[in-house]
């Protein structure tokens, strides 16, 4: 299957780390030794996983290769839902009559972008859809606790659009060669290291320790994983791109691997921890600079737990 184009929506606002030192006692250089954030995107009262959803389809649009009402699965992905009935996927449907699309959503924590990658692939392995739309969205400020030390100061609000195709449309077209996800609620904290609970505390991280070793594990042996599995290796990446969940993260992951800072893409540094669109946000972002035969890797390790990758070719 095929990118075609991506979109891209990022509130304007910036919260600085300074602002947290009256909020919750830490520092701005506690903050950003620890995590790497500076600033955090924040969103307008008035908007939500949908509105920036929207916003992000018409950022792609002036770039779509075809009608956008060709487009015959919709597929919303976020663990911040404004509306759980009325899915981003169903407002996009009728805000660009899209009339004769799959439409729904799915979550699971920050893997749910690469999650509806999966199904994506599914519907078209088995010839139930050819044109895909994924939303990836999540607006933190609506439940994360500015006043929790753990990580009240780590979240960002953020949207993308990715219109996939089963063929090739254009020769800009990149591919996706292979995609792996799993499930770990099984390991370790499991379902208890992060949560997300919209009347009981909003989100919250109480193992933030915990989901740090397993985001340094999981997240490059995926990517080991598909490099051996389609004949490649290490040498052959042009960039990699993480879940921006911490920089001490991609740090430790570089020393595993031994690869240069510079092929490791990241945001968190301006836009914080923006949940389950982080890693396509910073795909999109650098999309222009991505060169003919470049090689992308995207690993992702959600709360929960949930964990996942892909190997794209442009």
């Amino acid at each position: 299957m095929f990118i075609n184009v991506t979109g891209v929506y990022v509130p304007q606002e910036r919260v600085h780390n300074n602002h947290f030192l009256e909020v919750n006692g830490l520092t701005s250089e506690w903050i950003e030794q620890r995590t790497g954030i500076i600033t955090r995107s924040k969103a307008k009262p008035e908007e939500n996983i949908t509105t920036m959803g929207l916003d992000s389809i018409r950022s792609a649009l002036p770039k779509l290769p075809y009608d956008i009402t060709d487009v015959d699965l919709i597929i919303s992905a976020s663990y911040s839902p404004y509306d759980t009935v009325a899915t981003a996927a169903h407002v996009a449907q009728r805000e660009f009559n899209i009339n004769k699309a799959k439409s729904f959503s799915v979550s699971s924590a920050c893997s749910s972008f690469l999650n509806a990658l999966e199904i994506v692939e599914g519907y078209f392995s088995i010839g139930k859809a050819s044109k895909a739309l994924i939303l990836s969205a999540d607006k933190n400020s609506a439940y994360s606790n500015e006043d929790d030390p753990k990580s009240g100061h780590l979240w960002g609000d953020a949207a993308t659009a990715f219109f996939i195709s089963k063929e090739r449309i254009t020769e800009k077209d990149q591919q996706v060669i292979d995609i792996y996800t799993e499930g770990l609620g099984h390991i370790s904290k499991g379902p208890d290291a992060v949560m997300l609970r919209p009347r009981d505390g909003g989100i919250m991280m109480p193992e933030g320790r915990d989901v740090f070793v397993q985001a340094c594990t999981y997240m490059p042996k995926n990517v080991l994983y598909l490099l051996e599995k389609n004949g490649y290796t290490l040498d052959d990446l042009s960039y990699f791109i993480g879940h921006q969940a911490n920089m001490r993260i991609m740090t430790n992951i570089a020393k595993q691997l031994n690869l240069p800072e510079e092929k490791f893409l990241h945001n968190i540094e301006e836009l914080g921890n923006t949940g389950s669109v982080s890693s396509a946000l910073v795909y999109a972002q650098n999309n222009d600079k991505f060169k003919k035969d470049d090689l992308i890797a995207v690993t992702v390790f959600g709360g929960g737990y949930s964990a996942g990758a892909c190997l794209i070719k442009c």
